[in-house]
């Protein structure tokens, strides 16, 4: 070879397959080029190693989901985070799992768990199903809580009204002196907040701990790793 030419060509004329098999193979993360994993059919090579996995299929590739441990004051951005060295996923990270979507957002100022998926089931269960999904939050918070607040919370007949919603009622208890916890369905950006305001309270401090059957457990802030096949929401 005199020429580079795109690897899914080069790869095709060495298995033999179709080009559209060596594309995707590459895409799965299957194929090395000089012992690194090469992921874009374009990318241009010339006299370099490559080689296939002996595990590569031609099935598609799995879908991912990642928990993430967002800092506060920070956007959620996998890029800009690490992966948990914990990790018990066994999954090949490829460069298009950081590009999954963010479907559980979190306040600028707020930390703790968001989740990434390209899993449309994954999706559509926090997205489409969140009214009914809980949210367990704790929440730093100073001033003085007006008489019957707290009650106010955790009552039905007494619900808020957010960004023109009625939302249900949230179980909510004191953890410390400056410290609530929120178990709370259908939680929004800004929603804990607007709440505790009502009441006379201002927020300095709130963490994500759960969603629905999934909690952040260990997860060092900053880090991510993938949701286990045993973990469901």
């Amino acid at each position: 070879m005199t020429e580079p030419v795109r690897l899914a060509k080069r790869l095709a004329e060495m298995l033999p397959c179709s080009r559209r098999e060596a594309e995707q193979y590459i895409e799965g993360g299957w194929v090395t080029v000089d012992g690194v994993v090469v992921e874009e059919p374009q990318f241009r090579v010339l006299n370099q190693k490559i080689e296939l996995s002996k595990n590569a299929s031609l099935l598609g590739p799995t879908t991912v989901t990642l928990l993430l441990h967002k800092p506060g004051g920070y956007e959620a951005d996998l890029k800009m985070a690490t992966r948990y060295p914990g990790d018990r996923s066994g999954i090949t990270l490829l460069k298009k799992h950081l590009a999954a979507e963010l479907v559980t957002p979190l306040a600028l100022p707020a930390s703790g768990l968001v989740v990434f998926t390209d899993d449309w089931r994954t999706r559509r269960k926090l997205v489409e199903d969140a009214n009914v999904l809980e949210h367990e939050v704790v929440v730093e918070v100073s001033g003085t809580i007006k008489p019957g607040g707290l009650e106010r919370l955790n009552r039905v007949d007494h619900g808020f009204t957010f960004n023109g919603k009625l939302m249900g009622p949230a179980k909510v208890s004191w953890q410390s002196e400056a410290r609530l916890r929120f178990a709370i369905k259908g939680e929004r950006p800004g929603q804990i907040a607007y709440f505790c305001e009502s009441v006379g309270l201002t927020v300095t401090g709130m963490k994500r701990l759960r969603i629905s059957r999934v909690a952040m457990s260990g997860l060092p802030v900053g880090q991510w790793r993938y949701l286990l096949p045993a973990e469901q929401f």
